[in-house]
């Protein structure tokens, strides 16, 4: 039984993207469970973040259907937990600004700089509602990070 849910998560993993309309790379791919809203994830340097050095990570946002969702209309926020943590009673260590950026085919889409304090797991988690003029539903999305030492 758990072979067959680890191929969903698998089949799950590379269909989001063609449902979404978003192009299939090689980074992680998270679809909010409710709403409408999908991003496709990444950090820099090739998702192998050291402990305090700098590292960048950005959000493509997408509705279904592949309609990118810049910064510009979204107010979105960011939070780094570490791992593991009690939801609703641990705080963020860190809640990065956000700044647009132009990465792939993505234009001024959700990115921050991260100084992540030592090695270890983390959860970042992205929250969003829509600005005014813009339409999707308010998304919560949530990705582990392995930090080097």
């Amino acid at each position: 039984m758990r072979l067959f849910s680890n191929r969903s998560k698998v089949l799950g993993a590379l269909l989001t993207p063609l449902l979404l309309g978003a192009p299939v790379v090689a980074h992680e791919i998270e679809t909010s469970k409710v709403g409408d809203v999908a991003a496709t994830f990444h950090i820099e340097p090739s998702h192998n973040p050291t402990a305090g050095k700098p590292s960048t990570a950005w959000f493509a946002l997408t509705r279904r259907g592949g309609q990118v969702i810049p910064l510009a209309q979204c107010n979105c926020q960011l939070a780094v937990y570490p791992v593991p943590y009690k939801a609703g009673k641990t705080l963020p260590i860190l809640k990065p600004t956000l700044n647009k950026l132009d990465v792939e085919r993505y234009k001024g889409v959700p990115a921050a700089t991260i100084i992540f304090p030592k090695a270890g797991m983390y959860e970042l988690k992205l929250t969003g509602t829509a600005k005014p003029g813009a339409n999707f539903q308010p998304f919560s999305l949530s990705y582990k990070v392995t930090v080097g030492g």
